[in-house]
This record gives structure tokens, C-alpha cells and sequence, in this order.
């Protein structure tokens, strides 16, 4: 397959396809005119001495510094240097990629001004596996994702560094390998590659692909503790949730409802207490928010994904430009600030799921911590340890990030999005989650290992996928090894996949 770039379309789907899975990228054909259209009427405006900024004026506080001719052509290189300033280890390649993709789209708008041979380098580099080497840090996501896009824009000097085949190699020896050619910078090239949030955009987009799949599990580990603990399952009908009229919460109880469907539990075989607690009861208006939160954050990161994110912005219909803030992260890092703190509820939801497992008090008749022999064994006792260490690392994370703007570049770019910090930490939100979720599959698994009676046929896939990975705990042993091994299970999506195979897509 391969993907045609147009300006429109664009779908988290598509960043991962590519960012992931190396999906061929073509330019689309009426995108290229466009764009030669409007590289055509800004060398027009060069040509007759019009003032346009980032062409032929400084940046940032120097605006209003006119450049010489001379300087024109060599004030990309210099822009390009001195914005590659990021900090720190490697961004994953996926992160980079995903960047770049998203920067293409902007361009293929015909908006940019930019030569379409920087756009074909670009492709090209995605296409043949030349991945440019970008510091993690850097980006306080206004004017644009400036630090890391700056490293990748050095490679259309023949600079930098960047993977291509596993190795790190210095940026003009990958792309000859690669069969690449080194396209330079003239005037607007630079600029036009890296005044987006298009890092931190792509970042959100991957983030929110798993976050979806792990909501999914979520859900799935929810039903495994509620056949565990004989939850009342009439909370779950889907009339109820309809009636209040959340599209998550409603999402959220068919897909429980399907996972324990076929069960003496969901039969009414099983005697269940009138009114259950709040981490049962309440489970699909709670997971349910967490997915709308999602579907938001989800809609605005498309709409940049398939917008013009750059400065200036060229209108060749109209022989116009225009100098705005079209990069400004706020759009983005706001609804993404909101959707790490998604993750973060819904680990508490688990962890207080797990907890009712664990206390004999409230676990209707499961042994304490889950083990044969309390007192002389521990069972899970360490786990729900384990658990809330990351759920108090998740809660400090939460804090968002788009609030914290610093003003920078002598207070000409005064307020700043912060999305690349909302970005990062919420992949530390996520990571975390996958250790907390794997924790209460495992607690619940071995709760139903307690029971006899018959569960859903969605629960008994999942039972048996974890103990594909993680046997019953006979005995105490280290468990390190199982809360890995959770942990990669999650991640893996290995019990999703199995599950939705047996009873049908969770949403």
C-alpha cells in the first residue's frame, strides 16, 4: 500500500502506518502544483524586494532586521543551526518519522512557499529508511516544535546525523546510502520545514492510539475482577447509559456486557449484592469519560494533522501572505493535557478494583491477598504496592503542562504552548499504565481461579492468554518476573487481540 499526501485526510491511523509499519508515502499530484504555485509567486515577491518575515528578515525579536541579498541566502543554514538547540537522548524513531509525515501534509497545502524538493527529500528519507537523529528535549512547542524539527531540517544541508539501516551514521554518509541527494536550503526552506508543533502533534496522534487500546483493556480487565467478585452486572445494560446520553459510558458498557456475555455471572445464576461499590458500579461512566476525553483530543489532533501549522502563510490566489501563529501547540496540548489525565483515572479506577480482590473484607469470600496460605504467604499483597508507586508517579505527572508557559526570546514569543513536555510525560503516563493494568489482570486472574462457576466467554480468553504468561500463585515467589511480564503483556496488546477475535471488537 502506498499513502497519497494530498493536504487532507490525514488519520492517527496513517502516522501510525508510517511512523510504525513503513508505509510507502507518495506526494499527490495536484498537491506538487500547488506547491510550485506558491514557490512561484514568492520568488516573485523576493525578486521585487518585498518585506516578508523569515525570507528576508531575522526572527523572533529580530523581525524587523532587514537582510541584504547575501544574507537571504545564507540566513536558512544560520536559522537551521542555531534552532537545532535540543537536549538529550534519541527521540524514537516512530516520534521522528511520524514528524515528518505531518510536516509533509502541511506542505502539500500549496501554503508553505518552500521549493517541493525539500517536501520529495522528505518523502524520500521516509520512504528508503533515513530516520535523522533528534534530541527528546527542546521544544517549548511555539513557534512550533523549532529544537527537534531544526535536526531534522539539518539533513537538507548534508548535516546532522540519522539512522538508516540500525546505525547511526553522520546525516550526508546515510543519505547517500540511501541514494538521497542533498537538496540545500535557499530562501523560506528552512523556516518552512520547522515553524509547526508537528513533533508534538505526532507524538499525540501515536499516544493516542494506544491509549485507545488500552482503555479497550482496561475494560477487559474490569470484567475479569467484576466475574471475580460477583458484581451486580445490571449497572451495565446499556438502556441505562443511554438514557444519560455519554457516548463513551455507552461504548464502554456493551463492551463489558460482550466480555461477559455467556456467564452465570451476566445470567443472574451467580447471587450478587443489590448495590455495588463505586470502582464496580460506576466502572462504564468512569472508563467511558476517559474514552470521550480520547475521542476529543482525537478530533483536534486530526484537524492539525490536516491544517496549514506554519508562518508565514502564503494565499497565491490572492498574491497575499500573511504573519500569524498558525504554529501555536495550544490546540493541540490542551485536549492532550486532558487525556493523560484520562490515563491516570482510570489506573485509579483499576488499582481500587485490585484492591477489592486483595481485602478479604470486601472481596465476597476470595482468600486474603489471594493466596492458599495467608500468614505463612504474602499473596499479592506487593503488587498493589507496585501499583500505587506508579499511580502516584502518574498523579504527578497529571499536572498539565499547557499551563506553564515561560516567556522566551526576550519576551517576543511571551506565551508558549508547552505541548512537547505534555507529550513526553504522557507517554510516562502511559507506560505506567500498562503496569498498573497488568497488575490487576494478573490479581483478577487468580481470583477467578478461586471460583466455580462459569464466567463470560470474553473473561475465559482473557484468563487464559494471561496465564500464557504468568501461572497461578501457588506458593509466594519474586514477582518482579509477573509484573514484567504483565507489563509487556499489556503493552503487546497480545490479550486484545485475542479477546476481540473470540468475541468481536471491544469498540
Amino acid at each position: 500500500m502506498t499513502l497519497i499526501i494530498s493536504g487532507s485526510g490525514l488519520s492517527i491511523e496513517n502516522i501510525v502506518s508510517v511512523a510504525r509499519h513503513h508505509e510507502e508515502v507518495k506526494l499527490d499530484g495536484e498537491a506538487l502544483q500547488r506547491m510550485e504555485k506558491c514557490r512561484a509567486m514568492l520568488e516573485r515577491k523576493i525578486d521585487a524586494g518585498e518585506i516578508i518575515y523569515g525570507v528576508n528578515t531575522g526572527i523572533g525579536e529580530f523581525s524587523e532586521v532587514v537582510l541584504n541579498e547575501q544574507q537571504v541566502q545564507d540566513f536558512q543554514k544560520y536559522l537551521i543551526y542555531n534552532h537545532a538547540a535540543g537536549i538529550g537522548d534519541a527521540m524514537p524513531v516512530d516520534h521522528v518519522r511520524g514528524a515528518m509525515l505531518g510536516r509533509i501534509n502541511v506542505h502539500a497545502h500549496g501554503n508553505s512557499g518552500l521549493r517541493p524538493v525539500i517536501t520529495q527529500t522528505l518523502i524520500e528519507m521516509l520512504n528508503k529508511g533515513v530516520t535523522p537523529y533528534v534530541c527528546e528535549k527542546g521544544s517549548v512547542g511555539a513557534s512550533g516544535d523549532l529544537a527537534p524539527m531544526s535536526q531534522i531540517a539539518l539533513l537538507m544541508l548534508g548535516e546532522g546525523k540519522a539512522f538508516y539501516k540500525g546505525k547511526l551514521l553522520e546525516g550526508k554518509d546515510a543519505l547517500d546510502r540511501a541514494g538521497i541527494a542533498v537538496p540545500g536550503l535557499q530562501a523560506r526552506d528552512g523556516l518552512a520545514v520547522i515553524n509547526g508543533s508537528n513533533v508534538l502533534t505526532a507524538m499525540s496522534a501515536l499516544f493516542l492510539y494506544d491509549a485507545n487500546n488500552w482503555l479497550k483493556q482496561a475494560e477487559i480487565a474490569a470484567s475479569m475482577s467484576l466475574e471475580a467478585l460477583k458484581a451486580n452486572m445490571r449497572p451495565y445494560t446499556p438502556r441505562l447509559h443511554e438514557v444519560r446520553g455519554f457516548k463513551g459510558a455507552i461504548r464502554s458498557a456493551i463492551a463489558i456486557g460482550k466480555m461477559v456475555e455467556g456467564g452465570d455471572l451476566k445470567s443472574g445464576k451467580v447471587e450478587h449484592k443489590v448495590q455495588d461499590a463505586y470502582s464496580m458500579r460506576s466502572s462504564p461512566q468512569v472508563i467511558g469519560a476517559a474514552h470521550d476525553a480520547i475521542a476529543y483530543a482525537r478530533e483536534q489532533v486530526e484537524i492539525e494533522l490536516n491544517g496549514v501549522g506554519d508562518n508565514p502563510i502564503f494565499f497565491p490566489d490572492e498574491n497575499m501572505q500573511i504573519s500569524g501563529a498558525n504554529f501555536q501547540g495550544s490546540p493541540v496540548a490542551l485536549p492532550m493535557d486532558m487525556a493523560g489525565v484520562a490515563i491516570t483515572m482510570i489506573s485509579v479506577l483499576s488499582e481500587r478494583r485490585m484492591n477489592r480482590l486483595n481485602n478479604p473484607a470486601l472481596s465476597v469470600g476470595l482468600p486474603a491477598f489471594l493466596t492458599k496460605g495467608a500468614g505463612m504467604f504474602s499473596g499479592l499483597m506487593l503488587s498493589q504496592y507496585t501499583a500505587d508507586m506508579q499511580i502516584v508517579e502518574q498523579r504527578i505527572l497529571s499536572m498539565p503542562a499547557s499551563i506553564q508557559s515561560i516567556p522566551a526570546a526576550a519576551d517576543q514569543e511571551d506565551f508558549v504552548s508547552m505541548g512537547m513536555n505534555t507529550a513526553l510525560k504522557n507517554f510516562q503516563i502511559l507506560d505506567n499504565a500498562y503496569g498498573v493494568l497488568g497488575i490487576e489482570l494478573m490479581a483478577a486472574a487468580q481470583a477467578l481461579d478461586f471460583r466455580d462457576y462459569k464466567f463470560g466467554k470474553g473473561v475465559l480468553k482473557a484468563h487464559e492468554v494471561v496465564r500464557k504468561h504468568v501461572d497461578f500463585l501457588e506458593v509466594d515467589r519474586p514477582l518482579y518476573k509477573d509484573h514484567n511480564a504483565m507489563k509487556a503483556l499489556v503493552k503487546s496488546t497480545e490479550i486484545l487481540k485475542e479477546v476481540e477475535n473470540e468475541i468481536g471488537s471491544l469498540g
